[in-house]
């Protein structure tokens, strides 16, 4: 063969040489790496997916808490009143006949009124009458006004208290607007009735025998307002749909 082919062949060779060895070991490590590379790949993917799933049922258990907790709050403090008497607790007395109650014409009590907010709390909130006078036995009808001083819907719960303490087991409440949440809308004023009596076993009672005056008092404080309770459903709705969609890929 003439120079011409030999260098041709070498030069092929050459190619071949040069290119061979690393074209193998390229594809002995692709081939060998492939497989653990789709194992991790897919193993990342379902790690990925159980994530997600994990931070949507978070999310959705955490609002769903919040909303729980916010609605026991007031049933347990309403409670752990009773039980202990705190603040003066007084009685429900919704299940009472009225009829068997007998007054006690020479004991008069003044029962005064007074009305607070807390410091948060954009409402105006007052007694309508400064006192009332009544007998044991004897049933009487108050009122409170309530007034929303905002431009936005505003909610809110009532606590109440009875001085002095002692009175609390004896002043019992037909009907009452505490522990229960109440929306007023902006500038809206309503009138919160409260309907009682001073139990006449009260005149039994040695301890309160000079007993002339008793003061129930209210506080309300926001509970909520409806940015807050629209931010709220959203989230637990956003919540409920991730939660859903995780669980279901």
């Amino acid at each position: 063969q003439s120079t011409w082919g030999h260098l041709s062949m070498i030069r092929a060779g050459a190619r071949v040489l040069r290119v061979s060895p690393h074209s193998l070991q390229a594809l002995q490590a692709l081939r060998g790496a492939t497989p653990a590379r789709r194992m991790f790949a897919s193993r990342g993917n379902e790690s990925r997916k159980q994530s997600v799933r994990s931070t949507g049922l978070w999310m959705t258990a955490t609002v769903l808490g919040t909303f729980a907790l916010s609605y026991a709050a007031v049933p347990l403090y309403r409670l752990f009143c009773r039980v202990t008497g705190y603040g003066g607790t007084t009685q429900d007395a919704r299940d009472v006949d009225y009829g068997k109650l007998v007054p006690v014409p020479d004991r008069q009590i003044h029962v005064q009124f007074n009305a607070d907010v807390a410091a948060n709390m954009p409402w105006r909130f007052t007694p309508a009458q400064k006192e009332v006078v009544v007998v044991p036995g004897q049933t009487a009808l108050a009122f409170f006004t309530a007034e929303n001083l905002t431009d936005r819907p505003i909610y809110g719960i009532a606590t109440y208290s009875v001085t002095p303490h002692a009175a609390g087991s004896y002043f019992s409440k037909v009907q009452c607007f505490c522990f229960e949440e109440q929306r007023l809308n902006p500038h809206e004023k309503v009138d919160l009735p409260v309907f009682f009596y001073v139990d006449p076993k009260i005149v039994e009672s040695h301890r309160l025998n000079n007993l002339r005056h008793i003061v129930l008092s209210y506080t309300f404080f926001q509970s909520r307002d409806a940015d807050e309770v629209e931010a709220l459903e959203a989230a637990a709705g956003e919540a409920a749909s991730t939660g859903q969609r995780s669980v279901s890929a």
